[in-house]
């Protein structure tokens, strides 16, 4: 398969939405018919719109490709990802664009609630997404089903992927494809606890990638290369330079520093550096709308 010069930085695939974001004064909250909370908002993004916002606002060259609704709140997420600068391309999905409910205690941790709504069977037609793919850079793909099925195009082309397995525990079977068939690993150790280093060893003995990294939120993130040994890193948390607001998205901008980082020739324990400073940035704001500007990266 030929490879076209490339135009795009990076690529992203699937994953916008809309989150609405309940605050409440603790997590869990309480077993009750009605809890009086604050004003409800809702912000475009999720975690693909997040990781491609997040890396035009440093500069990169972006393309995002999702299967969105023809609905209003599609609508939201193209208009946000048109106020950021990124260049999107959609496939009209029968099911319509994608929702979560994410509730937010007053120390900015969250508890998200995320609708399956894509059907089994929605793909995105190999003609749409083959052309930007021949001219990109780098791949991050969401763990969104449909995505799946561009590995095989992918490794054809030669193109570093990277994906974010979430809070992957080890076992399920949706995110172990994406585990194993990615050059560049990320997941939450917020489920795995204790387990994520065994977890990360795996990941590089049976899969292809040369890179894992678990973001541990305040406990910072671990760090676990092919050539660095059995045990990970740590790379301690940033703190942030204002008070936390929402944590919401700090995950999606710990890639797209590190992407930045990788991206610049830089090596992996200073791409995480540089997650961190971009994951502590973006919990100063409500929605995932802190994205971290190139100076602030890097002048931190």
């Amino acid at each position: 398969m030929v490879r076209q010069q490339a135009e795009f930085d990076v690529v992203v695939v699937g994953g916008s939405g809309v989150d609405t974001i309940v605050r409440v004064d603790a997590l869990p909250v309480p077993l009750a018919d009605a809890v009086m909370v604050g004003p409800i908002q809702e912000w475009p993004g999720q975690t693909g719109g997040n990781v491609a916002l997040g890396a035009r606002a440093l500069g990169l060259d972006v393309v995002f490709l999702d299967c969105v609704g023809d609905d209003w709140i599609g609508t939201q997420v193209r208009e946000r990802l048109a106020h950021g600068d990124v260049e999107f391309h959609a496939v009209i999905s029968p099911a319509g664009t994608r929702r979560a409910v994410n509730l937010v205690d007053a120390t900015g941790r969250r508890m998200s609630f995320y609708d399956a709504r894509d059907p089994e069977d929605l793909r995105m037609p190999r003609d749409f997404y083959l052309p930007r793919l021949q001219r990109a850079r780098h791949v991050h793909l969401s763990i969104t089903n449909f995505t799946r099925f561009l590995y095989d195009d992918i490794e054809a082309l030669g193109v570093p992927v990277s994906t974010d397995l979430h809070d992957w525990d080890g076992l399920s079977e949706h995110q172990r494809e994406f585990a194993l068939r990615s050059d560049l690993v990320f997941f939450s150790a917020a489920t795995t606890g204790e387990r994520a280093p065994a977890l990360m060893r795996e990941i590089l003995r049976l899969g292809r990638a040369t890179t894992v990294v678990a973001t541990a939120g305040a406990g910072g993130a671990y760090l676990l290369t092919r050539d660095g040994g059995e045990e990970p890193v740590h790379v301690p948390a940033v703190v942030p330079p204002a008070p936390v607001v929402d944590s919401n998205g700090a995950g999606d901008a710990f890639v797209t520093g590190f992407l930045y980082g990788r991206l610049d020739g830089r090596k992996p324990l200073e791409c995480a550096r540089l997650g961190a400073v971009a994951g502590a940035y973006a919990c100063t704001a409500p929605g995932s709308t802190a994205m971290i500007g190139r100076a602030e990266l890097l002048g931190a």
